[in-house]
């Protein structure tokens, strides 16, 4: 897993492809997200991991979106158990990770599978916004001493703030969320995951469920460390989020926008930059004769211009120069320098 703990000065950007249950439950489906994302230049792909039985009670209602997308008279929990996995399944989908050389990240939802999770050494825990107050899960997690990427969701500062003190073993990432599927624009706030990190000092990034790739890229150019997005091979199959998620095409280019965002970003020390060379040369002026002078006569104003090119003495430097004796003859649009001048 890319060590974005002990490099926080680097802008490289940790892009995982979040599949999710885009899978519906088929571990064919899975593997051809697993090779799909690779294609597409992420550096993970996320999972999610529980039992539904241990998730939901059997009367819980569905989310909106979840209606709107699914069958409208299965409960939540029924949902859930066509879109879960296995523990087998996902022992097999870490390990084609791993020969595919692609991050394998995957949300527990339970304590269950999170004791899984760590049992086959998941390289961070990635925790849903629904359970960013559930402080007793957290403190599991916690215990586990792995790093935590805790999505901040449906939440504030304060709130934020009581999930951190959860932890004391782990190193927590942060990421700002706003958590309906697609994401209103009116309710993304980006700004505040500027306000998330200059609040608790930690390494954030962006889960993004809006629609289309403007706001990844946006998040990745105010700093964004860590950009997750929702990521399907089709958005007309059937389920909850393939809709508010990404199809390879999409997301190919929303890496490529995110890996031109790092370039660009720099280093941040304002300077003429390598490629500007040329062009300064060209395009900044000089200091230049505007008449025709004998060697030992003095320099007026109305004998000077400025013009390009900027080779010469630099235009700040133009009263230093009146009154100076010429020490060689010079002619109308001789670009000065001080060695005509004593």
């Amino acid at each position: 897993m890319q060590n974005f703990l002990s490099n926080n000065d680097s802008h490289s950007i940790y892009i995982i492809a979040e599949v999710g249950v885009n899978h519906n439950g088929s571990l064919d489906l899975a593997f051809e997200c697993i090779d799909q994302a690779i294609l597409c230049g992420a550096d993970a792909v996320k999972f999610q991991t529980f039992k539904s039985e241990k998730l939901v009670t059997k009367y819980a209602q569905k989310a909106n979106y979840q209606t709107e997308n699914t069958n409208s008279a299965e409960s939540q929990l029924d949902m859930l158990k066509q879109l879960e996995l296995s523990f087998d399944d996902f022992v097999l989908l870490k390990k084609y990770c791993e020969e595919k050389g692609i991050d394998f990240l995957s949300t527990p939802f339970d304590e269950e599978s999170a004791e899984f999770l760590n049992s086959i050494d998941i390289d961070a825990f990635k925790v849903g916004s629904g359970d960013m107050n559930n402080i007793p899960f957290l403190q599991k997690l916690d215990s586990y001493g792995r790093p935590i990427i805790l999505s901040t969701g449906m939440s504030n500062l304060d709130e934020i703030g009581e999930s951190l003190q959860a932890f004391e073993n782990s190193e927590v990432l942060l990421l700002h969320c706003t958590s309906d599927y697609p994401a209103p624009l009116e309710d993304v706030n980006l700004l505040a995951m500027k306000t998330i990190s200059t609040a608790f000092e930690k390494v954030t990034g962006y889960s993004d469920h809006t629609a289309g790739i403007e706001i990844a890229i946006a998040a990745s150019a105010l700093g964004a460390r860590i950009i997750e997005k929702h990521f399907t091979l089709d958005r007309t199959l059937p389920g909850p989020d393939h809709k508010a998620s990404l199809e390879p095409v999409d997301f190919s280019r929303m890496v490529l926008a995110i890996r031109n965002v790092e370039q660009a970003l720099g280093d941040g020390i304002k300077r003429c930059m390598p490629s500007e060379e040329s062009t300064r040369a060209v395009a900044r002026k000089s200091i230049v004769m505007a008449t025709h002078k004998k060697a030992g006569q003095l320099i007026t104003q109305e004998d000077l211009v400025i013009k390009r090119p900027g080779t010469g003495i630099e235009p700040k430097y133009y009263t230093d120069l009146i009154g100076k004796q010429l020490i060689n003859d010079v002619h109308e649009d001789h670009l000065l320098s001080w060695d005509d001048v004593q």
